[in-house]
C-alpha cells in the first residue's frame, strides 16, 4: 500500500485527494465495463466526438457520486482533531472507503448487466420493483455464473481499492506529539479547518455538477448533453449517482406549456363517446406476453434480412394473417411494471414506472374497471407467486373482480401445482395458459380477462421436455420465445372448444421488448417496439396490417370503443379502429427524453428543448438528425408537450378517473 513516509501537519488532506483519485480510477474501470457488456448496443455509434463527450460528462457524474458516496470518508479526513492522526481512526477511515467504494463498484458493475433489460441505469425505485420477490437470490446467483468475468473484475477493483489505498506512515505531526504546545496545537487547528473550508465549497459543487449549476443540481437527464441519443446518456451515467438523485425526489412536475383551456385544445385524455352507440357485449381476453418484442415476430419482419428472416413464432404469424395489426407499434415502457399500466389503464410510463410513483395511490380505472359498470365479470391472471411485482395489487385498484396467481393454479387438481413451477418465476406458459383457458369457462359471460405470462424472460429456460425440441439458437431468449409461442398456440386450440370463444375479442402484446440481435431494434425507438395484435374470432374487426403508429396505450380506448361503451373514461391513447392513419402516434421516456412520433417522424424532446429528429421510415438507424429542417417540428414539439403537461396535472391531481353520476 502506497504511505506518505514522513508525516506532516497536511498527510491526511494529501491521502484524502490521493484515494479520491483511486476512486475515479475505479469508476472509469467500470464504464469500461459497461461499455465492453453492452458493446453491440453502442458500437455503431461511437465516434471521437461521442467518445470526448463521455469522457467529459462521464467525469461530471462520477464527480458527483464519489462526493456523495464519499462523504463519511472526507469528514474522517478532514475534521480538525488530533484525534485523526492516530493508527486506529486511519485503519476507520480505510474501512469505511473501501466498503463505500466497494458497494459503487458493485452497483456499476451489476447494473451492466440489467442494462440489456432496461435500457437505463437503474435507479432508487429498483428496492420497491422486487421487493415482493422471495426468489431473487436464485437470480443473482445464476447471474454470477454467466457473467464471472465481472465478478473476478469486482475483486480485482476490491483488492484495487484495498491495495493502493494511501494511508499516513511514519512519525506523527509534531503538533500532535506534543499537544502541550498550544502554538502548534492552533496552528494544526486552524490549518486543518481552513483545509475543510476550502473542500465543503468544493464537495458541494462537485455533487450539483459545478459552480455554473446555477438553478438545481444535475438529474439523470442532463447526461443527455453530453450524448447524441438518449441510450448512450447511461454510459455518461453511473449507477450511484442514478440512485441517489432519484432518493425522495417528487416524481412528477408539472410543467406551464400551456393555460388550461388552450391544453385541452391541443391534447385531452378525456374520452366522452356517444351515448346512443349499441354495447356490444363480448369478451375481451389480453395477453400481455412477457419480452415478446416486435423484432422475434416473423409476421412484423418480412422486410428484415433482405426478406429473408422467418423469426420464431410460427403460430403468430399464422393468427396474424387474421388480425388486425400495426406495423408501427410501440411498448410505452422498458420493464415488466410499465406493462400493465400501459395497457390495461392507457398510463404511460414517464419518468419512474407508475406503480413505484407516490401517484399509484390515485384513484385509477382500467378496462376492467370501466367495464364493470356494464355488468362485466374480470379476472388476472399471473403464475407468480401472488403478489408478485405488485401485480395483484395493481389489478385490484383498477377494478378486476378476481386474481388468479400460482396459489391458485395449485389448488386446481386438474394441473400439476408446483411440479409446473419453472424454479424462478412462474407456472410454466404451457400449463398455465392451459388454466387460463379452462378457467374462464368458469365464468358468466361477459367477462374481461388479462393473463402474464413469464417464460420468455431471464434465465431463458425452456422446461426439460423441450430442450430437445428448442435448442439454443441465435441469442438464448430465442428458443423461450418459440416455447411460448407454442404455449400460446395450445391455448388457441383449447379454446376454441370453449362455449366462450367465438364471441371473444383478444389482444396479445408484450409487456416490453428484451435481448437483441438487430441493429433496428437497438435503436432509441426499436428498443420499444412491441407488437400489438386484434383477433376476433367472428371477423368483425377487419384483419390486415395497418400502415399506422400504435401503442400500448391505445389498447383500453380501442377495445372500449370497439364494445360501443358509452362513459366518459380517462385514456392518454387514442382508438386504433377509427383515428385515421395520419393522427396515430406514440410517446415513451428513455434517460430524460420524452420520444414522440407522429407521420414520418420521431422527435426527442428533454421537457425544455427539442434534441433531434429523425425520419424514423427511411433513416432506420437514427442516423440523420433533422432538427430544425422538417416543418413537422413545430406541431410535433407543441403536441409532446401537451401529452406531458396533461400528464403530470392529472398524476398530481389525482385526474385519473371520470368521477361519474
Amino acid at each position: 500500500m502506497p504511505k506518505i513516509n514522513r508525516r506532516n501537519i497536511f498527510s491526511s488532506p494529501i491521502c484524502l485527494l490521493l484515494n479520491l483519485l483511486l476512486a475515479y480510477i475505479v469508476y472509469g474501470v467500470c464504464r469500461a465495463a459497461f461499455l465492453f457488456e453492452n458493446w453491440q448496443a453502442f458500437k455503431d455509434d461511437i465516434t471521437p466526438q461521442l467518445t470526448a463527450g463521455i469522457l467529459k460528462g462521464g467525469l461530471i457524474f462520477d464527480t458527483s457520486a464519489i462526493l456523495y458516496t464519499n462523504a463519511p470518508y472526507i469528514v474522517l479526513m478532514l475534521l480538525p482533531l488530533f484525534l485523526k492522526e492516530s493508527d486506529r481512526w486511519q485503519k476507520v477511515a480505510k474501512w469505511v472507503f473501501v466498503i463505500c467504494n466497494a458497494i459503487c463498484v458493485t452497483a456499476n458493475l451489476a447494473d451492466s448487466v440489467y442494462f440489456q433489460y432496461t435500457g437505463r441505469r437503474t435507479t432508487v425505485t429498483v428496492f420497491n420493483e422486487f421487493s415482493n420477490e422471495n426468489n431473487m437470490g436464485g437470480i443473482f446467483g445464476a447471474e454470477i455464473l454467466r457473467h464471472w468475468y465481472l465478478v473476478i473484475l469486482g475483486l480485482l477493483l476490491f483488492f484495487l481499492l484495498w491495495k493502493c489505498y494511501t494511508m499516513p506512515k511514519g512519525e506523527k505531526p509534531e503538533a500532535v506529539k506534543k499537544p502541550y504546545q498550544w502554538k502548534g496545537m492552533l496552528r494544526y487547528h486552524l490549518l486543518h479547518l481552513l483545509c475543510l473550508a476550502i473542500f465543503v465549497p468544493l464537495c458541494v459543487a462537485g455533487m450539483r455538477g459545478g459552480f455554473t449549476t446555477a438553478v438545481r443540481p444535475i438529474t439523470i437527464s442532463n447526461a443527455n448533453q453530453y450524448v447524441d441519443k438518449p441510450l448512450q446518456a447511461a454510459i455518461v451515467l453511473n449507477t450511484p449517482f442514478s440512485m441517489i438523485r432519484t432518493i425522495n425526489k417528487k416524481v412528477f412536475t408539472v410543467p406551464e406549456y400551456f393555460a388550461a383551456g388552450e391544453l385541452d385544445r391541443i391534447f385531452s385524455p378525456l374520452h366522452e363517446p356517444a351515448d346512443t352507440v349499441a354495447m356490444k357485449r363480448k369478451n375481451v381476453v389480453v395477453f400481455i406476453i412477457e419480452s415478446f418484442g416486435r423484432e422475434y415476430i416473423g409476421g412484423f419482419n418480412k422486410w428484415l434480412d433482405d426478406g429473408k428472416y422467418q423469426g420464431y413464432t410460427p403460430f403468430t404469424d399464422s393468427l396474424m394473417e387474421h388480425s388486425a395489426t400495426w406495423l408501427y407499434s410501440y411498448c410505452n415502457g422498458r420493464k415488466s411494471i410499465d406493462g400493465m399500466p400501459s395497457i390495461l389503464s392507457s398510463i404511460p410510463m414517464f419518468v419512474e414506472p407508475f406503480f413505484l410513483t407516490p401517484s399509484s395511490m390515485n384513484d385509477v380505472s382500467g378496462i376492467a374497471g370501466e367495464l364493470k359498470n356494464e355488468g362485466y365479470y374480470s379476472a388476472f391472471f399471473h403464475g407468480a407467486e401472488n403478489g408478485s411485482m405488485g401485480f395483484q395489487a395493481f389489478a385490484r385498484t383498477t377494478g378486476f373482480t378476481e386474481y388468479f396467481g400460482r396459489t391458485e393454479y395449485n389448488a386446481d387438481k386438474r394441473f400439476g401445482g408446483d411440479n409446473d413451477f419453472d424454479g424462478t418465476w412462474a407456472i410454466w406458459d404451457e400449463p398455465f395458459l392451459q388454466f387460463y383457458a379452462l378457467k374462464m369457462t368458469d365464468f358468466k359471460q361477459p367477462f374481461m380477462t388479462a393473463v402474464f405470462t413469464a417464460s420468455s424472460h431471464h434465465p431463458y429456460k425452456v422446461p426439460e421436455e423441450y430442450k430437445d425440441i428448442y435448442p439454443e439458437e441465435g441469442i438464448e431468449i430465442h428458443k423461450c420465445i418459440r416455447y411460448t409461442d407454442n404455449a400460446l398456440r395450445r391455448f388457441f386450440d383449447t379454446a376454441k372448444r370453449q362455449p366462450w370463444y367465438d364471441n371473444t375479442i383478444f389482444v396479445i402484446t408484450s409487456d416490453h421488448t428484451n435481448l437483441s440481435d438487430h441493429a433496428y431494434y437497438q435503436t432509441d425507438l426499436g428498443g420499444f417496439c412491441s407488437p400489438i395484435i386484434i383477433f376476433d374470432p367472428q371477423g368483425d374487426i377487419q384483419p390486415g396490417m395497418r400502415e399506422g403508429i400504435a401503442q400500448q396505450i391505445d389498447i383500453m380506448p380501442t377495445v372500449l370503443n370497439y364494445l360501443g361503451y358509452n362513459k366518459p373514461y380517462i385514456a392518454f391513447g387514442c382508438d386504433l379502429l377509427n383515428t385515421p392513419v395520419e393522427d396515430t402516434w406514440a410517446v415513451n421516456y428513455l434517460n430524460g427524453i420524452y420520444q414522440y412520433v407522429k407521420g414520418d417522424y420521431l422527435l426527442q424532446f428533454d421537457g425544455n428543448d427539442t434534441k433531434a429528429v429523425y425520419n424514423f421510415k427511411t433513416d432506420q438507424l437514427l442516423k440523420n438528425n433533422l432538427k430544425g429542417k422538417v416543418k413537422e417540428q413545430e406541431q410535433m414539439e407543441k403536441e409532446v408537450k401537451a401529452i406531458i403537461q396533461s400528464y403530470m396535472t392529472r398524476m398530481t391531481e389525482n385526474k385519473l378517473v371520470v368521477n361519474k353520476k
